[in-house]
């Protein structure tokens, strides 16, 4: 009858939640005091609720009992076959209202929009590095608890999620299932192909917050911010000097450490930068430098690099 009249007469002792059954409130509890009484006997991951224990050993068991009546595929959870099957129907009910794109859930909705809004709610207790997705926040703390469950058998290297395994050995099987519909280069992650085809499209989705310019790769928007906020997040081991850029870092570091790994190959001098070397080479050896014009010089040194011993 509770069900009908909305009695909720169980209380957790931690917060204000209530619940119908006393079951579900020893369930709730669980997460308070961290219990965790379901244990998978394959590989000791343990689980506050049976359901979900269920649901894990279809990893180690390979059962896909939800399969696709469109086109045969199967899938572990319900969930994942009910969010597969909207590619079928080309459904996509959630538009994000600063840049079009659209989600098949209203999570992942919910989960973009910090990408707009800079929101970082979440973050590692240990370090401070802080994310937009408390997902995101649980896979970093691995780096911490040193758990990578998840071994390539080719190789012993070890990743924190199965996903990253499963990218990871078709390096090994020389797999690229992802192919681009402009050009007949393929990939071995979708990621990768999305990027390389923004090439084609011209597309460039992030867009800097201080100015106008717009870039394809998240990473390049990430390095041109610095420009505006003055984050300089290298900093020199050898002395006090902070840069932007890594690759600006590690030149610096050569001043300190002496390496100068470009050598010219007519007289053997060598330079820190492949500046230097390209000024040294057409202020002394124009006769080897002949037909070679600044365009080409990268291309010219490489290969003079490949035809010669150090």
């Amino acid at each position: 009858m509770r069900v009908h009249t909305g009695e909720k007469p169980f209380k957790c002792s931690h917060c204000d939640k209530r619940f119908i059954y006393s079951g579900d409130l020893k369930t709730h509890e669980r997460i308070h005091s961290g219990e965790k009484p379901h244990t998978c006997d394959q590989c000791g991951k343990s689980f506050t609720i049976k359901g979900h224990l269920n649901r894990h050993m279809r990893v180690h068991t390979g059962e896909k009992p939800f399969t696709c009546d469109q086109c045969g595929k199967s899938f572990r959870q319900s969930a994942h076959l009910k969010d597969h099957m909207m590619i079928h129907t080309g459904e996509k009910w959630h538009t994000c209202d600063q840049c079009d794109k659209t989600f098949l859930r209203a999570s992942d909705l919910t989960k973009h929009m910090k990408v707009h809004t800079k929101e970082k709610p979440h973050s590692c207790y240990l370090c401070g590095k802080s994310y937009s997705c408390l997902q995101s926040l649980k896979v970093h703390q691995k780096i911490h608890t040193a758990v990578r469950e998840h071994v390539c058998f080719e190789c012993d290297k070890t990743f924190t999620l199965a996903k990253y395994l499963k990218q990871h050995e078709r390096i090994h099987c020389g797999e690229t299932p992802y192919e681009c519909s402009h050009c007949d280069k393929r990939f071995g992650q979708a990621a990768h192909l999305k990027r390389h085809e923004r090439i084609h499209t011209g597309e460039k989705p992030y867009k800097c917050s201080h100015c106008d310019k717009r870039f394809s790769r998240s990473g390049h928007l990430k390095r041109h911010e610095r420009i505006h906020t003055g984050e300089k997040p290298y900093k020199c081991s050898h002395c006090d000097k902070r840069f932007c850029q890594s690759g600006d870092l590690k030149k610096h570091e050569r001043i300190h450490t002496g390496e100068k790994p470009y050598h010219c190959t007519a007289c053997g001098n060598r330079f820190i930068q492949l500046s230097a070397l390209h000024r040294h080479t057409k202020n002394n050896h124009t006769a080897q430098m002949s037909g070679v014009n600044d365009d080409c010089y990268i291309h010219y040194y490489i290969q003079q690099q490949n035809t010669s011993i150090v």
